[in-house]
């Protein structure tokens, strides 16, 4: 008869991707802490090892692939270990998976912790129900609510739809609720996460929206900040406009992709707005809030795009002036509609030289925006230590080093901007704010 698994004792997640995955890792991190685990530094010191995943472009999936492998001969030689892969790795049916990865003893689709939990309840003996809660192990100043999972887009380069499945919106009271016990274990700032955050509460009774919901959680007492993402420019609603420009603890910061300059290509993306479109809302958004600040996300290289429609795409960085851009070379995904009906044909080395021109031209932009701010004063959120300094952001969500606030963990701390650059700012400390 062959001996009981040893009951697991520590755990170790590894996270790659979006935040809604680092949201779903720190629940999870939480249920596991509430069953009497205890975090490990590495894989292999863990009796528990989770690796949360991600698909959006190949490079994420490899290095999911590659860490899987760097446990096979870990498993072999530990096999009580348990391996768990979880996130938008793992699809409805898991039969590959299991034959790719004979390692892994159980796979979890996105937000799906109860298969981790029931084989735990096997090896631990105790009831795991109601162990996932909203409480982060190690709260930090700032964390992140889901707010709604899944997407209706179905934009052709995407796999989230897929994997994540249709949306679905939580209820405002929960997300109140969960903000609360957050603030009450230290956390002054909340991001409101979703993979379309703008479309939150069209699946709920009545017409709550995710203006509404800014105002519920604005009132929720201790709270210093509240910041959402990521958007869509189909959604962005006056009503939500009206909202980050009105509410105090609402920081004025949009993230609002636009993915492509040019017509053309954002008609085969199937993103359901044109250039111009997108340009008149940023506009209604900076008259109703001036002093906000503006990230986005964009594509490059995307099926048929042309160096004319790809100038396109620089066009708007010009135009709009954006206060940071994440950009992406294409990457075709298995499943998605761009790699059923269209041609992923532009080189490779076409794509980095694009995304070389947009980090060019976009550390020019913000080697303007931010030298704009010398001498101002501003507001930062002190989140921590980084290379000795304290560090945190302001509420336009620029990273700033602050000088003489390193005993400010956790406060929000009025400084004065001494020196500019494309990606930080450095900054003395002030009077309190």
């Amino acid at each position: 008869m062959a001996p009981s698994p040893i009951p697991p004792n520590s755990f170790y997640i590894w996270t790659i991707g979006c935040q809604m995955n680092k949201a779903d890792s720190e629940r999870l991190e939480s249920g596991l802490s509430q069953l009497g685990l205890v975090g490990a530094d590495s894989a292999t010191d863990a009796d528990v090892v989770v690796l949360n995943s991600c698909v959006v472009r190949q490079s994420a999936e490899d290095k999911v692939a590659g860490m899987l492998g760097a446990l096979k001969p870990l498993k072999r030689r530990t096999p009580d270990k348990v391996i768990a892969l979880m996130g938008c790795m793992v699809g409805p049916q898991t039969g590959s998976l299991s034959a790719r990865f004979p390692q892994v003893d159980v796979f979890m689709r996105p937000q799906q912790y109860d298969p981790l939990f029931h084989l735990l309840n096997g090896r631990m003996d105790i009831d795991v129900e109601g162990c996932i809660g909203p409480l982060t192990a190690r709260p930090a100043v700032t964390a992140y609510i889901p707010i709604i999972h899944g997407c209706d887009k179905f934009c052709t380069f995407c796999i989230i739809p897929y994997r994540r499945g249709r949306e679905v919106s939580r209820p405002v009271a929960d997300i109140v609720r969960e903000a609360e016990l957050l603030v009450e274990r230290g956390v002054k700032e909340v991001t409101l996460l979703g993979q379309n955050v703008d479309s939150y509460g069209h699946d709920l009774d009545g017409s709550t929206d995710l203006g509404d919901l800014l105002s519920a959680v604005n009132g929720v007492e201790g709270l210093e900040r509240v910041r959402f993402l990521t958007s869509h420019p189909n959604d962005m609603s006056d009503h939500i406009i009206d909202q980050v420009a009105d509410l105090d603890k609402v920081c004025e910061h949009v993230n609002l992709p636009f993915q492509a300059g040019d017509d053309d290509v954002l008609r085969r993306m199937r993103r359901g707005y044109t250039a111009d479109d997108y340009r008149g809302l940023i506009d209604k958004i900076r008259n109703r809030i001036p002093n906000v600040s503006l990230s986005t996300d964009l594509i490059v290289g995307f099926c048929g795009e042309t160096d004319r429609q790809f100038g396109r795409t620089l066009d708007m960085l010009r135009d709009v002036r954006f206060d940071k851009v994440h950009s992406a070379a294409y990457s075709e995904r298995e499943g998605t509609i761009a790699a059923r009906k269209l041609a992923d044909d532009v080189p490779a080395e076409e794509k980095k030289a694009r995304l070389r021109a947009v980090d060019s031209l976009q550390e020019q932009v913000l080697t303007e925006i931010n030298g704009a701010l010398q001498g101002q004063h501003v507001e930062v959120l002190v989140e921590g230590i980084r290379r000795g300094k304290a560090h945190g952001r302001n509420r336009n969500d620029k990273i700033v080093y602050v000088v003489g606030a390193e005993d400010r963990i956790g406060e929000v701390v009025a400084a004065t901007v001494e020196a500019t650059g494309p990606w930080s700012l450095q900054a003395r400390i002030g009077a309190a704010a």
